[in-house]
């Protein structure tokens, strides 16, 4: 019995021997103890929680190199690998992790709306819900500051820029010909459905190394990744129909629509300042096929939309007026993968193909010209760590472009050319603490046409003030290269370039939002002609030049009265601009010094109804009197518009909605135009152009067929 004794009280006391106590204390790096903190070996189930003091010590009989790990809520967990024998009086110090709530956004010149931004301003129900909008993404984008409203184009002006500098993306790919075809002076809009979009980036400004060739801004459209239900919507309104249908299986999904317009009733009935031969008639039609694999996603879009219309120009110098036509064809495809390669690899790349044919007849002249462009990129994502985050990428942009003009009076002109890029992009997000974070980036590009190479650098800078607050600062250089309108005549030029600098304050508390945003724009080697339009025979150079300032401001508050969501916008602009024909800088005609916009949303339950209004509002933009001899010497009247909307709820998913643009009938002037030659007094008469009505109304039903019985189209409106 005495060995067997001895024996058992040896090996009792070799596991008390063995037995290593493991201590340390827990604080952040201000050293500030941190309580509650979970500590353990990797493996076992050997460890303790620090104390109020931060300390913490527990024992474990592990022997050599193990690993201890400390982790916190809104701390980055740490591990420490070490001899066990070596872990006493630790003093660990955790740091904050970047990526949870409250750290700071890169967020200068960029407008989020998704529901799962940070920096969200806007969801895209509050997009398609703006009264005025008529569910286009575009014409709610212009309530927003930085933009200029210019609502006989219809397209998106951003500070002190043309429409031509501004860029659309969907899902990372662009988008050739995001408008629909049209004529001067008859607004256009855009050719994309608003439901397949899940949230919209639109950067008035500074945006990321990865998009490029626009001088101004970049809109970027991402569809949704996956539909929550099988559905079928239709849609019924005084200037057309359209259905829709989402089917889903286990890892695929289908969403088809299609919409069919025509104006000829409509403008049957409301008094039109446009000789219509042939109203406004299209036909369109959408597909996204997605499919799941256990690490990515895979997106499949197309579009195909014909539009048709035929009308007489009013025109100063043309007693009878001006016979115009169109006819265009419009394909878009667009296919994209994002997915994880293990090991903190993420990929996401894809392709665009668009195809763009226009039959255009100007009196006796027939112009049909052909543009297909095709996009590939791929993107790599390498998170190193939550504070340094890595991207780089290429991409191939290649465009054709054919046209053929036929007039009895002169021969045939053909014109066409192979516009072909390259780039390549790179840009760092490092986070040194919830506090501060910086993105720096640079993006270079060949072009074979034109003929060049350049580098821009872009860079961003954020630091958050207060828990709800934050400063961002930006600054880029962006190139773009000439236009269609240019190409076709001429191909020995250098590329546009504009230069940003942007300071933000963005403030974000329970339900409001406050932003201010001041910025400066530098424009060089503009393209310049001495013909009044860009012809065979013009003389092209880059020795324009220009400049934008101003400021942004935008409030957005839902929560200070019951039921009522509203935001404004205002904008300030200075801007001069020496450019295509003009003698020497100018304020050119599409810019506005003050914009403002006020959007309201109010529910009243006992109604069921979403009741929207918006009000626009542009002060005088200038125009060129040659009666006087300055350039660009005078302005147009004041820019007022009231837009309502009233969306009934019938039932949960049956809504009859109502909206008009311009309720007061405010009388609009956009611009003149001058005869070109004077009277017997020696003066220039004019004539004023004005919207092609003073009022739209949209009448509609919208039905919606789903599995859970409640879904609607209300966010489609």
């Amino acid at each position: 019995m005495k060995p067997t004794l001895t024996l058992f009280f040896t090996l009792l006391l070799s596991s008390i021997v063995a037995q290593t106590t493991i201590t340390g204390t827990v604080t952040d790096n201000k050293g500030i103890p941190i309580t509650g903190a979970n500590i353990y070996l990797d493996g076992t189930y050997d460890g303790s929680s620090s104390d109020e003091n931060g300390s913490f010590s527990f024992t474990s009989s592990e022997k050599g190199t193990q690993t201890l790990i400390v982790s916190f809520l809104s701390f980055e967990t740490l591990q420490l690998s070490k001899e066990i024998i070596e872990m006493k009086n630790l003093n660990i110090v955790l740091k904050e992790d970047v990526n949870s709530l409250g750290s700071v956004v890169l967020n200068a010149g960029t407008f989020s709306a998704g529901d799962n931004s940070k920096a969200s301003v806007l969801t895209p129900l509050d997009i398609v819900t703006t009264a005025g909008s008529a569910g286009d993404y575009i014409a709610a984008l212009q309530t927003l500051p930085g933009t200029s409203n210019v609502s006989e184009d219809g397209r998106l002006f951003v500070r002190g820029g043309d429409a031509s500098e501004t860029n659309v993306y969907i899902d990372g790919l662009q988008v050739f010909q995001p408008f629909t075809a049209t004529t001067n002076n008859i607004p256009t809009r855009g050719r994309f459905s608003s439901f397949l979009f899940k949230g919209t980036n639109f950067s008035t400004g500074g945006y990321s190394a990865e998009y490029g060739d626009a001088l101004s801004s970049v809109l970027l459209l991402n569809t949704i990744d996956e539909p929550d239900q099988e559905k079928t919507e239709l849609q019924f309104i005084n200037v057309g129909l359209g259905a829709g249908n989402t089917q889903k299986w286990k890892n695929n999904s289908l969403s088809l629509n299609a919409f069919y317009v025509n104006l000829k009733p409509y403008q049957g009935i409301i008094e039109q300042r446009v000789d219509w031969i042939k109203p406004y008639e299209s036909l369109a039609g959408e597909a996204v096929f997605r499919h799941k694999f256990n690490n990515g996603l895979l997106k499949i879009y197309g579009g195909l939309n014909y539009a048709d219309f035929e009308l007489i120009q009013e025109d100063i110098n043309v007693a009878e007026g001006i016979s115009f036509g169109l006819t265009n064809r419009n394909l878009y495809l667009n296919a994209s993968y994002k997915g994880s390669l293990g090991n903190d690899w993420n990929i996401t790349t894809g392709a665009s193909f668009a195809n763009d044919y226009n039959d255009v007849k100007i009196v006796n002249t027939d112009v049909d010209n052909d543009e297909n462009s095709f996009h590939f990129k791929v993107k790599l994502r390498k998170r190193f760590s939550n504070r340094f985050k890595l991207n780089i990428g290429a991409e191939q942009f290649m465009v054709n472009f054919t046209e053929k003009a036929e007039d009895p009076g002169f021969d045939t002109f053909r014109s066409s050319y192979d516009n072909n890029s390259t780039a390549v992009f790179t840009e760092a997000n490092i986070f040194f603490s919830k506090k501060l974070a910086l993105q720096v980036g640079a993006r270079g590009v060949h072009n074979t046409l034109v003929e060049y190479t350049k580098v821009s650098p872009r860079a961003s800078f954020a630091y958050k003030t207060s828990s709800k607050s934050q400063i961002s600062l930006a600054y880029g250089d962006f190139y773009q290269a000439p236009q269609q309108e240019v190409l076709k005549y001429n191909s020995v030029l250098e590329p546009e370039k504009s230069s940003h600098y942007i300071v933000n304050y963005l403030y974000q508390n329970n339900g409001r939002t406050f932003r201010a945003e001041a910025y400066y724009k530098e424009y060089n080697d503009l393209i310049k002609f001495d013909t009044e339009i860009p012809q065979f025979d013009s003389g092209f150079s880059n020795n324009g030049d220009g400049y934008a300032t101003g400021i942004d401001l935008f409030w957005r508050d839902n929560k200070s009265i019951k039921n009522l969501d509203y935001w404004v916008s205002y904008s300030y602009l200075d801007t001069k601009r020496d450019y295509r024909n003009y003698p020497n800088r100018a304020t050119p005609n599409f810019a506005a010094t003050h914009n403002l916009s006020l959007v309201t949303k109010y529910w009243v339950s006992d109604w069921k109804s979403l009741l929207s209004t918006t009000y626009n509002f542009g002060s005088g933009r200038p125009y060129n009197d040659p009666n006087e001899s300055v350039f660009q010497n005078q302005k147009t009247r004041t820019f007022n518009s009231l837009n309502f909307s009233w969306a009934y709820l019938i039932s949960p998913q049956k809504i009859l909605y109502f909206s008009v643009s311009n309720v007061l009938d405010f009388d609009n002037v956009f611009n003149y135009q001058y005869s070109n030659t004077p009277d017997v007094n020696g003066e220039f008469s004019r004539r004023a152009i004005r919207p092609t009505a003073d009022q739209f109304f949209i009448l509609g039903f919208f039905w919606t067929i789903s599995e859970d019985k409640t879904d609607n189209q209300l966010d489609n409106l």
